[in-house]
């Protein structure tokens, strides 16, 4: 059971329960003595020592512990790091959700996967709109991303404003909808911001992000340098903008597209059905009826740029999609850029192409949907806020911003540089780290919620390094004379069929100490199976410095 914290009248705390030190994950608590507002409920795919792990969740415990206090979950946009854990997190905690209309569409789709929309309570939201929750007023604020219905929140507490951006950038020229409402921002500024808790994912780069209409004019030259041949497009589904690019440019030089990949083909339904996506008809052709047409006549889009395993474009490069493969001479563009953490899954993925006869290109076919230097700096002039609390990124990027905020006149003490569970406790003139709750991942495993921890993840790893050596043994009931065995069993050791002589050697110390036991009239089984694996495991490492995980298996008869 997580402590109470009594927050005081006049003070708000600020508790970021992930999205710190790493990419992915977001997820922030806003409470008073009364009330608990969520900003965002994101998940983190798993890191390359996290093996069989589908991806990652926030621990709620805190909110859990506090669930009478909890207003609901406000939500800056659709990406999977914003959005991926609510299913699993509603199922431990409903409480109502409240997001603009694309990004409420695409939580109702996952909501539906997980049979639990019926449950669920949902508020879609506007721009310029206020929600009252508790003793918090939210206002939603156009921004820009790199997907549509993005928003910042200007979070009125009993401390003063607090602005979150969300994750964000300055589009001059958006795809879709217009541009960020810079003129709130100052409006607020001028009034008077008590905190900005900032998008920190581009900190470390100067200058300006591009607006994402520079990727239709990187497409179209593509699309005629390779008139001839077929072309595939890997974009984020999530990433509308692109993938409405992407129709144009097939639409301009007369290309049917096919839209490959569960994730892209549900969300491109969505989009299109609300209006977000504007397709021409008769484009969009099924798989089954690409024979029809010339490679020169199709476009693919299609999931998988980031290398995941299960992904459309990582089953094509590695031949085992049921019904697309690889010709030479298609070409292939990455229209993303990758998160860190995925670049070796990501070169694995084009060295398979290449070595297919594509062509590969992953240059000048994406832009990033956060700010840089100077947009976060305009951010700044604007909004002239007290306190600042970087957010969203590793913690190099926090630390860009820390020192970015210093360079634009907040004074040092008033930046925060925080790690997920830190406890913000923030009033009208002073701020100051009070406290720290729980806050490290869950990881989730199929159908597994938090089933696996480190000990599992400890197991496994010493199996993919070391492999495993099963020790088989029958004992008679009552009188624990040997029946059957030892035998010994190899997974992922020693090819046995090439080490006989090794896996005799092996059944010899094993046997060796299974008489020894008998010997000196051991009946616990514990025992027993400790003498083995002791003896066997000092053995393999004389032998081969290996080191592998030994079970010893006794059955009565």
């Amino acid at each position: 059971m997580a402590k109470k914290l009594s927050v005081e009248n006049g003070k708000v705390r600020v508790i970021p329960l992930g999205g710190m030190e790493k990419i992915g994950m977001n997820i922030t608590a806003f409470e008073t003595d009364d009330s608990i507002i969520v900003v965002d409920c994101g998940l983190a795919f798993p890191e390359d020592d996290m093996l069989g792990i589908d991806l990652v969740i926030p621990d709620i415990t805190y909110l859990k512990d506090h669930r009478e206090k909890v207003k609901g979950f406000v939500i800056t946009h659709g990406h999977e790091d914003h959005i991926g854990a609510l299913p699993y997190i509603l199922k431990e905690l409903n409480a109502p959700i409240y997001a603009t209309k694309l990004t409420m569409a695409i939580i109702e789709n996952k909501l539906k996967e997980h049979e639990i929309q019926k449950s669920v309570k949902r508020k879609v939201v506007k721009y310029g709109q206020f929600i009252n929750l508790g003793d918090f007023r939210i206002e939603v604020i156009r921004t820009n991303h790199s997907i549509a219905d993005a928003a910042a929140l200007a979070i009125y507490t009993p401390a003063g404003v607090i602005i979150h951006t969300g994750d964000f950038k300055v589009d001059h020229t958006p795809v879709f909808g217009d541009t960020i409402d810079l003129a709130r921002f100052g409006d607020l500024g001028r009034k008077g911001v008590l905190a900005l808790m900032m998008d920190s994912t581009n900190a470390i780069k100067p200058g300006f992000t591009s607006s994402e209409r520079t990727v239709g004019k990187a497409l179209d030259a593509i699309f005629a340098e390779n008139a001839n041949h077929r072309i595939i497009v890997a974009t984020f589904a999530s990433n509308v903008d692109r993938v409405q690019q992407i129709i144009n440019s097939a639409a301009k030089f007369q290309r049917k597209v096919v839209i490959e990949g569960r994730s892209m083909v549900n969300i491109i339904e969505t989009a299109t059905e609300i209006g977000y996506l504007d397709i021409p008809p008769n484009i969009v052709i099924t798989i089954e009826d690409m024979k029809k047409y010339t490679d020169k006549q199709l476009v693919l889009i299609t999931t998988g740029s980031q290398g995941e395993a299960m992904a459309a474009l990582s089953r094509i490069a590695a031949s085992i999609h049921r019904k697309l493969s690889i010709k030479p001479g298609d070409t292939v563009i990455f229209s993303s850029t990758p998160i860190p953490g995925n670049e070796k899954s990501v070169s694995k993925v084009i060295n398979e192409l290449s070595m297919s006869g594509a062509n590969v290109i992953f240059q000048d076919t994406h832009v990033s949907g956060h700010a840089c230097q100077e947009e976060l700096k305009l951010i700044y002039s604007l909004v002239k806020p007290k306190f600042v609390i970087p957010i969203h990124g590793e913690f190099r990027h926090l630390q860009a911003q820390s020192k970015l905020a210093i360079e634009m006149g907040i004074a040092k003490k008033n930046v925060f540089l925080l790690r997920s569970g830190n406890v913000v406790e923030l009033m009208e003139n002073n701020a100051r780290i009070v406290d720290k709750v729980q806050a490290q991942g869950i990881m989730v495993d199929g159908l597994g919620v938090g089933d696996v921890g480190n000990i599992v993840l400890r197991d496994r790893q010493h199996l993919s390094e070391n492999g495993l050596i099963t020790i088989v043994l029958t004992l008679e009931h009552g009188s624990n004379q040997v029946l059957a065995g030892p035998d010994i069993v190899s997974r992922g050791f020693v090819y046995v069929r090439e080490s006989e002589d090794l896996m005799v050697e092996c059944h010899d110390v094993v046997a060796e100490a299974l008489q020894y036991c008998i010997d000196k009239g051991v009946t616990d089984w514990s025992r027993m199976k400790n003498s083995m694996k002791d003896a066997l495991s000092e053995f393999l490492w004389k032998k081969t410095k290996r080191n592998p995980m030994i079970l010893p298996i006794i059955m009565e008869l």
